[in-house]
């Protein structure tokens, strides 16, 4: 075996660089991460006198009202003279009520915007606003950047990295003092996830199952913006009463956006605009979480029949989908208040949840 990293390290490779503002290479195009860019770096890229190109998805450019030729991005032409205060602007919509007219952005249409569109993706799974700055190579020395080929990067991207069990051990808990953590870990570096296991639950038999994506102010801290906390607490006091039942806790913050992300939505909200919306001014989905990652780790258990805990009927489908039986939707009703009642009623609305 070779002491080189294989394409999924350079990958996780990849990601760290552009969280620290470092560019990577994708095939004869330079890559960086448009939060990260720093005033420095752009100044460089200037003399190189190549065409700066900012990539951003449909969702942020529809708020932008600039034309998406490709589709699912938009390859925005950075003007010569554009500060990286103007870049920073057209990604992070925070200012976007202050300052609305950020045109007008003449968009690329000749040409592939695969490169735009798998950073973007990168981006994303780097837990950074999905948007990229991109320029051709040229004759710009790039010994010792990050290279990785677009054929590489695409065929990584869409695949499910696998979980590796990392241990386990009885951690008795106020509602069971039955209860056992088991800890995964994807085989690309990234954040761990974990399964609460409540008793010993047979695996030949549905097993009462929540998918709870982490919540660190709902769950740590007892926000009142969402029904996280009580959710939480919630299901495992229901599977402390029925004698058995698995959590598993996914690092998918915000549904999938990453804490940061999720704060930006926050700031969005206390502008007037609801979750959903708030998501989009940012470029993401709705919901950009991966449940392969829960199939997986009930799968590496032993189980494949669940009762599942939730209000969301298409988790229940999503589930399915990764070769569960879902034989029951439990719902899982907590949580409601003054604070969150809009957001409760977004879902309700936008994402079909049973309330």
């Amino acid at each position: 075996m070779s002491l080189l990293p294989n394409t999924t390290e350079l990958i996780a490779r990849a990601r760290s660089d552009l969280r620290m503002g470092v560019p990577i290479v994708l095939d004869d195009e330079l890559v960086f991460a448009a939060e990260t860019l720093n005033a420095g770096r752009l100044a460089t890229l200037r003399l190189m006198d190549s065409t700066l190109v900012l990539g951003v998805t449909v969702w942020r450019a529809e708020t932008l009202k600039a034309r998406a030729y490709d589709g699912d991005v938009a390859r925005i032409v950075v003007p010569d003279d554009a500060p990286l205060s103007w870049i920073h602007s057209i990604i992070d919509p925070v200012d976007d009520l202050n300052a609305p007219m950020k045109g007008p952005l003449r968009t690329q249409r000749d040409g592939s915007a695969e490169t735009v569109r798998l950073s973007i993706n990168l981006v994303k799974s780097a837990r950074l606003i999905p948007a990229v700055l991109t320029t051709p190579v040229g004759e710009t020395a790039i010994d010792g950047l990050t290279r990785l080929s677009l054929a590489a990067l695409e065929a990584h991207l869409g695949r499910a990295n696998p979980l590796l069990p990392v241990v386990s051990a009885n951690l008795p808990l106020a509602v069971s003092e039955a209860g056992r953590l088991h800890v995964f870990r994807p085989d690309d570096g990234g954040e761990e996830h974990y399964a609460v296991e409540i008793g010993r639950p047979p695996r030949d038999a549905p097993v009462l199952t929540r998918l709870h994506s982490a919540c660190f102010t709902g769950d740590l801290l007892g926000s009142l913006k969402c029904d996280c906390g009580p959710q939480l607490h919630g299901a495992l006091r229901q599977m402390g009463m029925e004698g058995s039942g698995v959590l598993l806790y996914l690092n998918q913050e915000g549904r999938g956006i990453g804490l940061a992300n999720k704060m930006r939505a926050y700031s969005l909200q206390d502008q007037g605009f609801d979750t959903v919306e708030a998501n989009h001014r940012l470029g993401f989905e709705d919901d950009e979480r991966d449940f392969r990652v829960g199939a997986e780790i009930l799968r590496s258990m032993g189980f494949s029949q669940i009762r599942l805990m939730t209000n969301n009927p298409r988790k229940v489908d999503r589930m399915a989908s990764c070769g569960l039986e879902v034989v029951e939707r439990v719902p899982l009703k907590e949580g409601k208040g003054p604070f969150n009642a809009d957001y409760l009623a977004t879902k309700a609305k936008k994402s079909g949840h049973l309330l």
